[in-house]
């Protein structure tokens, strides 16, 4: 999109500021997305003939690349604005301090258990597929619930412990706050999950294996509370009203 029609947009009174931030993408879900500019740029892209469902598409990567150059041109601009040499030698410096942030992001006990969640969801899914095809409307609709979060409850907690340990180094309140709306979007995602396991359970109480699906996201609730305890007071823009 060019960018002089990205600023425009940024400008519209309809869009609330900052909603996408803190969401799960299920923008077929929202309730919101006449409020979200994200939204609406993916609209007039599609509208504009890309089909961005096709990574094959020439369009695709058209589009791709007129983001990268106005991507690159924003981030020279504010690494000019920060007195940032993003080209210096320290930049390995910085990767190094990366990697370590990412490995204690994947220490964390939330992480893992997250990360257990995944395989265990998998298996579960997989030795039960004939519920996606020949399962009611409202069943499918559990399945539905489950595949969207099952990896985004990991990402999003990812998320809030790379900027818990970012706050914890640079002692910029800035970071800790984004980790608790992270972190609140991934309580509200192993929430909702659970909701549809247990619907699953209600109709088909043969199905026991799903508890153990349900008693590591319950183990994985009270480990990311823990963790992030003012996480649910996070208001998080258009979603959370004052």
């Amino acid at each position: 999109m060019d960018p002089d029609r990205m600023d425009e947009m940024a400008r519209d009174p309809r869009f609330i500021p900052g909603i996408y931030n803190y969401c799960d993408q299920w923008c077929q879900r929202c309730a919101l997305t006449s409020r979200c500019m994200n939204y609406a740029m993916a609209l007039e892209e599609d509208a504009g003939g890309c089909e961005s469902q096709d990574v094959e598409n020439e369009a695709f990567w058209d589009k791709l690349h007129e983001t990268f150059d106005a991507t690159i041109g924003g981030l020279e601009e504010a690494a000019e604005a920060m007195d940032l040499d993003i080209d210096e030698e320290d930049f390995d410096e910085s990767l190094d301090e990366q990697e370590e942030i990412r490995e204690t992001v994947h220490a964390q006990p939330f992480s893992r258990t997250a990360m257990r969640y995944i395989d265990v969801a998998e298996q579960w899914l997989r030795s039960h597929e004939d519920l996606a095809s020949a399962g009611p409307a409202d069943m499918r609709d559990c399945l539905e619930v489950i595949r969207w979060y099952q990896h985004q409850i990991w990402v999003k907690l990812s998320r809030a412990a790379d900027g818990a340990i970012r706050a914890g180094i640079d002692d910029m309140e800035g970071f800790r706050e984004d980790a608790d709306g992270s972190a609140k979007v991934a309580i509200l995602g192993i929430e909702r999950s659970l909701a549809a396991w247990a619907t699953l359970l209600n109709q088909f109480p043969d199905h026991e294996d799903a508890i153990f699906a349900m008693g590591t996201l319950r183990r994985l609730l009270r480990q990311v509370e823990a963790a992030f305890p003012n996480a649910r007071a996070f208001r998080r823009p258009g979603f959370d009203p004052e």
